[in-house]
């Protein structure tokens, strides 16, 4: 098994430019903080009981599950937005809920879109939010520009 049932959480975002759309990606995850890790991207659920904490130093190169939404963008003067969202059920044994968007426009309607999707996912499940925390970032693109924001699992 390669992973093990992380026991943390954090959320971290990052906008940049860069030559190409990858270096522009590559430019987004090393302003959140996440960019010298080997991001394993994974479905949007936070196992039962994982704490948040503040941006923890992984080792580079380690194998990270993380939850992301991002874009790129080639449009000089478009905004471009991403946010995730979690959602956490009244009772702590069932898992959170992981929510990822991103679209053209500004954070607080992309933000807003993410929330609801994960107060929609927890409507689907039938359980009640203890509490939903978000996540989001916005970035006018001169040249090429990327944004990203991620739920990043550890532990």
């Amino acid at each position: 098994m390669i992973f093990k049932t992380p026991t943390l959480y954090f959320m971290v975002s990052g906008a940049s430019e860069g030559y190409a759309p990858l270096n522009a990606f590559d430019g987004a995850l090393l302003r959140a903080g996440i960019g010298n890790l080997n991001i394993v991207r994974m479905t949007s659920i936070v196992p039962p009981h994982c704490q948040q904490v503040a941006p923890i130093a992984i080792p580079p190169g380690s194998l990270v599950p993380a939850a992301f939404a991002s874009m790129t963008s080639t449009v000089p003067g478009q905004t471009i937005s991403a946010a995730v969202a979690a959602a956490f059920p009244e009772n702590p044994d069932y898992p959170g809920l992981i929510m990822e968007y991103s679209a053209v426009g500004n954070r607080k309607e992309v933000e807003e879109t993410v929330r609801q999707m994960a107060i929609e996912g927890m409507k689907l499940r039938g359980w009640e939010i203890r509490e939903l925390k978000s996540e989001a970032i916005d970035h006018r693109v001169e040249k090429v520009g990327a944004v990203l924001a991620a739920v990043v699992l550890w532990g």
